[in-house]
C-alpha cells in the first residue's frame, strides 16, 4: 500500500510542468491586460468587453478538447493503443475551430446592440474580426497538448507556452505602441499578437509530435469505427464539461458586459480582479489536470483504490494552496492591483472587492479539483448542472440585487460569485462521496 506522499508526488511530477504551462497561458492574458492598461483605459475597457465574449465562445471548444487527456488515459488503462488518436484529435479540433470562428464573426454585427459606450464599439469589432481567425491555432495547440498529456509528455508543450509569454508580450508592445515602420494599432494590435502566438504554439506542437513519432495521422478520410467511438466519447464527456466551463465563463463575463453599460471603469476593474485570481487558479487547475489523467488511467484499469486516493489527495492539495494564496492577496491588495493599472479610480474600485475574492479563491480551488476528478471518471453531467445552478440561479440574481438595488455595483456582483462558489462545491462534493462509495 502506498503512502499519501506517493500520490502527492505522482500528481506533482505531472502537475509541475502543466502548472508552468498554465501559468504561462494565463500570463499571456495578463500581458494583454497590462499592455492595454498602459496604452489607455479605453483600450483596457475594449479588450475587457471583447475577450469576455470571445473567451466564452472559445471556451466551449476548449472545454470539449480538455477531455482528450482524460478519455485517452482511460483507453490507456484499458490497454488500447493511442497512436491513431493523434490524427483523430487534430481533425476534431479543426472542426470545432471552424464552428467557433463562425460564432465569433456573428458577434461583429451584434456589437452595436449590446449598449456599450460608442467610443468602444469599433475597437471591440476589430478585436472580434482578428480573433475569429485565431481559433484554428488555439484549438490545434489545445488538442495536441491534451494528447501529449495522456502519454505523460508534459514538459515540451508547457515549455512552449512559457516561451510564448515573452513572445506575446513582445508582439503586444510592437503592435500596440508601434515601433519603427510598424504603426501603433491599439486594440487590433493586441488581437494580431494573440493570433500569431496561438498559431506558433499549435504548429510547434504539431512538428514535435511528428518528429517524435508520438502518434500517426491517417492518410485515408474513411471514418473508422474507433474514430467514431472516440468522437462519441468526446461529446459524451466533453460537452457537459464544456458547458460547465462555459456557464461559469458566461456568468463572469456577463458581469463585464453588464457593468460596461454603467461605466467602462467597472468592466476594466472586473477584468483586473478576474486576471488576478486566474493566476493562482492555474495551480489547482494543474493539480486537477494531472489528477484527471491519473484517475482516468486508474478508472480504466479498474483500480478503484487509486481512484479514491488520488481524489482525496488532489482536493487537499488544491484547498491548501488556494488558502495560502488568499492570505497573500489579502495582505497586499493595493500592490497587486497596481501591477495592472496606475488609474486611481480603478484601484479604488478594485480594493474593496479583494476580501470577497479571497473567500472565493478557496472554493474555486475545491471546485476545479472536483471537476478534474469527475472528468477522470468520465462523469461530467454533475459538473454542468452544479455550475448552472450556482452561477445562473444564484450568482447572477444575487449580483443584480446587490449591484442595482443596494447600489454596491462591482462589489455586489462579487458577493453573488462568492456565495455561488460555496454552493457549487457543496453539491459536487456530495455527489463525489456517493460515487466513491459505489466503488468496490
Amino acid at each position: 500500500m502506498f503512502s499519501r506522499f506517493y500520490y502527492v508526488n505522482q500528481i506533482l511530477k505531472m502537475a509541475f510542468p502543466i502548472m508552468m504551462g498554465n501559468i504561462g497561458f494565463i500570463l499571456i492574458g495578463v500581458g494583454d491586460v497590462v499592455v492595454a492598461g498602459r496604452h489607455s483605459t479605453d483600450t483596457l475597457a475594449a479588450i475587457s468587453i471583447a475577450t469576455s465574449v470571445t473567451s466564452c465562445i472559445m471556451m466551449f471548444g476548449i472545454g470539449i478538447l480538455s477531455s482528450i487527456s482524460a478519455i485517452l488515459s482511460n483507453y490507456k488503462g484499458e490497454e488500447k493503443s493511442l497512436r491513431r488518436y493523434l490524427g483523430y484529435s487534430i481533425k476534431f479540433g479543426c472542426f470545432l475551430a471552424f464552428i467557433t470562428s463562425l460564432m465569433i464573426f456573428a458577434c461583429i454585427p451584434l456589437t452595436d446592440k449590446i449598449g456599450i459606450s460608442s467610443n468602444l464599439v469599433q475597437m471591440v469589432k476589430d478585436y472580434f474580426f482578428v480573433t475569429a481567425f485565431a481559433t484554428y491555432g488555439a484549438y490545434l495547440h489545445c488538442a495536441l497538448k491534451e494528447y501529449l498529456q495522456a502519454h505523460g509528455r508534459v514538459h515540451f508543450s508547457n515549455f512552449v507556452t512559457v516561451f510564448c509569454v515573452f513572445l506575446n508580450l513582445t508582439l503586444n508592445i510592437l503592435f500596440v505602441f508601434g515601433f519603427w515602420k510598424v504603426p501603433s494599432l491599439g486594440v487590433i494590435g493586441l488581437a494580431i499578437a494573440s493570433l500569431i502566438t496561438r498559431y506558433f504554439m499549435g504548429i510547434v506542437l504539431l512538428i514535435y509530435c511528428l518528429l517524435k513519432k508520438v502518434g500517426s495521422i491517417p492518410n485515408k478520410t474513411i471514418l473508422y469505427k474507433s474514430e467514431l467511438s472516440y468522437y462519441k466519447d468526446l461529446v459524451r464527456v466533453g460537452v457537459p464539461a464544456s458547458f460547465a466551463i462555459l456557464i461559469e465563463f458566461i456568468g463572469f463575463n456577463a458581469i463585464t458586459v453588464i457593468l460596461g453599460r454603467v461605466s467602462g471603469l467597472y468592466s476594466a476593474a472586473h477584468n483586473i480582479l478576474c486576471t488576478l485570481t486566474s493566476v493562482s487558479f492555474m495551480v489547482p487547475f494543474s493539480f486537477s489536470m494531472a489528477a484527471s489523467v491519473k484517475i482516468g488511467y486508474s478508472n480504466g484499469a479498474k483500480n478503484y483504490n487509486d481512484v479514491k486516493r488520488y481524489s482525496w489527495t488532489v482536493i487537499l492539495m488544491s484547498v491548501c494552496f488556494m488558502s495560502f494564496s488568499a492570505v497573500i492577496v489579502r495582505m497586499f491588495p493595493e500592490f497587486l492591483t497596481k501591477l495592472f493599472t496606475n488609474d486611481i479610480e480603478l484601484i479604488k474600485i478594485c480594493i474593496p472587492v479583494v476580501s470577497i475574492l479571497c473567500f472565493f479563491q478557496i472554493f474555486d480551488g475545491l471546485q476545479v479539483s472536483l471537476s478534474g476528478i469527475f472528468r477522470g471518471l468520465k462523469s461530467t453531467k454533475i459538473v454542468m448542472f452544479s455550475n448552472f445552478i450556482a452561477y445562473w440561479l444564484i450568482s447572477l440574481p444575487l449580483g443584480f440585487y446587490f449591484c442595482f438595488k443596494l447600489n454596491m455595483y462591482l462589489l455586489g456582483f462579487w458577493y453573488g460569485i462568492g456565495i455561488a462558489a460555496a454552493v457549487l462545491c457543496v453539491m459536487m462534493f456530495i455527489k463525489l462521496i456517493f460515487c466513491l462509495k459505489k466503488m468496490n
